[in-house]
């Protein structure tokens, strides 16, 4: 049963699942009050709490204390409002790289009673209007410097009446900076519900119609209160920084909502290359990373013998399973351990994760508290201890998608089925296989790609590698390997022959790829997760 509601305008309750095709939610040890504004606790109760000089936010050369947002989000907040109309449900889109004016819009809008969507920079007219139509959405937040695609989206759009523009760097000038700087910095936030929408999250898949997850003000809580407090130990004193997409929940929540739970400080970066990573880490003395397992590889190379990443306690890996070399590596230079994790964006965030001291190199973990999971196979039924199958999970989030048939696939039975397949030990630590609809089955044999991937990153002459399955008319599939080779490796036959020698000599001989292919780069996500449909869509 839904609690009360603030929205005038219902579309995102209308357009829940129904409640036959929900996931149970195990809701036990995380109570909010029934009326809950979910930027109102990341602001103006941080300044109630004391925390108003604490930093909030680092970026673009600039320092914003967590009065100095709360004044700037309740000014931005009452301009939507007063100036442009903004009513409780109505969903309003945000486009930007990663600064801290898209974090003060995104809380803004949501002080405002909308449903947020926030968006990648990288993102089409054409990908754009998707969205805008799967959401209705007739409100944009444009960074000025992002116009042009968003512009071109309207012109032809039936729902986007109004493309708004905000200064993203330090300047505050652009028509919403103007208007909001005329305004008072009190602004009475909409007494949402804690079952209101407050966030629709875009699936980042490649293939298909978008897929835009609900996510309720409480849920963006659960995951600070549960993961971020629980695993992080996230205080005061921590600096966050990292390389995922705000647009994206992972980055949502790492980069904004973690620190700005506990009074912590959020590190912001619009070009979070490595070596900017590397340096953010030394110049903020950042406490905290987040980033995808690819990065933090790149990130070893881009250290210089001098790089000082001693503030350095916890660096956080998800979007990828985290290859074991690239644990062994990274602590070997750093003296610090990375957190594997597995989130989705049907689940929020992390809700599979090592922790300091429970750490399990080359495993997910176990579940953050609120979570079950299990192995199941086919019928839902759990499988033996050592043995692949689908993972399935439940706790205080789950899968929400707006008006999608696809609801049906992603929850049976009351658990989340997040396309993965994991095998779970005897110990209880949940190790990834491979994406289900991923795993390479040759001759008879099922062959995990990541733990053929692992296998070559163990190899001195390998820099980065993706493993496909490819068809064979004999095998039915092989392993397919792409790899960067380390520079000055020779991309020739001795080469292939030395990795596949390594493959057999280090996993199963099965395992090994049959098929070798030289790249100077792999296709990548912006949060740096690898494209392998576009390796196989090479032929």
């Amino acid at each position: 049963m839904l609690g009360p509601s603030a929205h005038i305008d219902t579309f995102s309750r209308d357009n829940l699942p129904p409640a036959a095709q929900l996931p149970d939610f195990r809701l036990a040890g995380f109570d909010y009050p029934e009326r809950l504004n979910v930027a109102v606790e990341l602001t103006d109760r941080m300044v109630q709490k004391g925390f108003g000089d604490n930093t909030a936010l680092i970026g673009n050369g600039r320092r914003r204390t967590y009065k100095e947002l709360t004044d700037w989000t309740n000014r931005l907040a009452r301009a939507l409002v007063e100036n442009y109309g903004v009513r409780p449900g109505n969903r309003v889109l945000v486009r930007a790289a990663n600064n801290p004016a898209m974090v003060a819009c995104w809380l803004a809008a949501t002080k405002a009673g909308a449903v947020v969507v926030n968006t990648m920079p990288m993102l089409r007219a054409g990908e754009l209007a998707q969205i805008v139509d799967k959401a209705k959405i007739a409100l944009a937040l444009c960074d000025t410097r992002l116009m042009d695609e968003l512009v071109a989206c309207a012109k032809d759009s039936r729902f986007l009446e109004q493309v708004v523009g905000f200064d993203g760097t330090a300047n505050h000038d652009a028509e919403l900076d103007r208007v909001a700087l005329t305004k008072p910095v009190r602004f009475e936030a909409v007494a949402t519900g804690r079952d209101d929408v407050a966030l629709l999250g875009f699936t980042s898949g490649t293939t298909g119609v978008p897929k835009a997850t609900m996510h309720f003000h409480r849920d963006l809580l659960i995951i600070a209160d549960g993961y971020a407090k629980d695993v992080l130990g996230v205080t005061p004193d921590d600096v966050f920084v990292g390389s995922p997409p705000l647009a994206f929940t992972f980055g949502l929540g790492g980069l904004a909502i973690f620190p700005l739970r506990f009074g912590a400080a959020a590190t912001l970066l619009e070009n979070a290359s490595p070596a900017n990573m590397v340096e953010i880490i030394e110049t903020y003395r950042a406490t905290i990373s987040f980033t995808a397992p690819t990065a933090y590889r790149a990130m070893l190379t881009a250290m210089d013998a001098g790089a000082d990443l001693s503030s350095l306690r916890i660096a956080v890996s998800a979007g990828e399973t985290l290859p074991a070399p690239v644990f062994n590596d990274w602590l070997a230079k750093t003296g610090k351990p990375i957190l594997d994790g597995i989130g989705a964006t049907e689940m929020l965030h992390i809700f599979i994760s090592n922790r300091l001291d429970d750490l399990a190199p080359g495993s997910t973990g176990k579940p953050v508290r609120g979570y079950e999971a299990r192995v199941v196979d086919e019928a839902m039924k759990e499988v033996p201890r050592g043995t692949v199958g689908r993972l399935a999970v439940r706790g205080p989030t789950g899968c929400r998608y707006l008006a999608d048939e696809r609801q049906r696939n992603y929850v049976r039975d009351g658990w989340n089925l997040t396309g993965d397949s994991f095998v779970q030990d005897e110990a209880g630590y949940f190790h990834f296989a491979a994406r289900s609809d991923d795993m390479i089955i040759s001759a008879g044999y099922n062959i995990a790609g990541p733990e053929v991937e692992a296998a070559l990153l163990t190899h001195a002459d390998v820099a980065e590698c993706a493993v496909i399955g490819i068809a064979d008319a004999e095998r039915g599939q092989i392993v397919q390997a792409h790899v960067v080779l380390a520079d000055g490796v020779a991309p020739d036959l001795d080469t292939t022959k030395r990795l596949q020698d390594h493959v057999k000599a280090t996993i199963a001989p099965y395992k090994y790829p049959r098929s070798v292919k030289f790249t100077p780069a792999l296709p990548k996500t912006q949060t740096g997760k690898i494209q392998r449909f576009l390796l196989k869509n090479q032929g």
